[in-house]
């Protein structure tokens, strides 16, 4: 393994782990590695770590027979506590796209721009949901935008640290409040499109998004009362 990690640099570092980027067989590769937690006792911190990153390997690969576009997985190393996967290159990130588009061309012609990006963004959620898969950090930050050669808008996900599997119309509804709220915070126009998000959610989720959308307006209740409550 130690051949394997030579040449990777660190590219960001968070609370639960640090981010890579080098090589692996070749190829251009991101690395996920998990931090130890000390304030556990070493067996019991490494079975939930290891149970952890079965989860999120098993998202990812449910995630792309769903047809939702995910990292290809490299390699899944338990003993090093690291996740070798695809690194999308030529791609930004969803909140980067918006941003940058919303600060270069008019409301008019940014909306039109995004727009296409929003009914994306809700075609893919309602494939995740459609198939009980729950992401649990839906934020434009891990979503990476590219453009095919042919011109054509593809949306990958990312970080599925916080994944499960659970036909739950409470947790997905909770879902789409995360990416509500992660909308709200970042993108001055975030009013107009997740409504446009959830239009294109629902052709999707056919099955139960009617469940789901009522769950998440329960849920949104409860966080603007906790928000008035202070």
């Amino acid at each position: 393994m130690s051949s394997a990690w030579e040449g990777f640099e660190l590219f960001k570092q968070g609370a639960e782990g640090r981010v890579y980027k080098g090589t692996y067989l070749g190829r251009p590769t991101i690395v996920k590695e998990r931090f130890k937690k000390f304030y556990r006792h070493p067996d019991l911190d490494e079975h939930l770590t290891k149970e952890r990153m079965k989860a999120e390997a098993r998202a990812i690969a449910r995630s792309k027979t769903a047809g939702v576009r995910t990292p290809c997985l490299y390699l899944v190393d338990f003993e090093s506590r690291r996740i070798f996967m695809e690194e999308i290159q030529g791609s930004i990130t969803v909140k980067k796209f918006i941003n940058d588009t919303l600060s270069d061309c008019s409301e008019e012609d940014s909306f039109r721009t995004i727009l296409p990006v929003a009914t994306e963004i809700g075609s893919i959620v309602g494939r995740l949901h459609a198939s009980n898969i729950i992401h649990g950090d839906l934020t434009t930050s891990n979503m990476l935008y590219s453009l095919s050669t042919e011109g054509q808008i593809s949306i990958t996900l990312i970080d599925f640290g916080l994944s499960h599997v659970e036909n739950s119309a409470e947790d997905k509804g909770v879902d789409l409040y995360v990416l509500e709220r992660a909308l709200l915070s970042t993108h001055s126009n975030a009013e107009k499109l997740f409504p446009l998000i959830l239009q294109s959610y629902k052709k999707v989720n056919v099955k139960d998004s009617k469940l789901v959308l009522d769950k998440f307006e329960e849920v949104r209740a409860r966080g603007r009362k906790r928000t008035m409550v202070g």
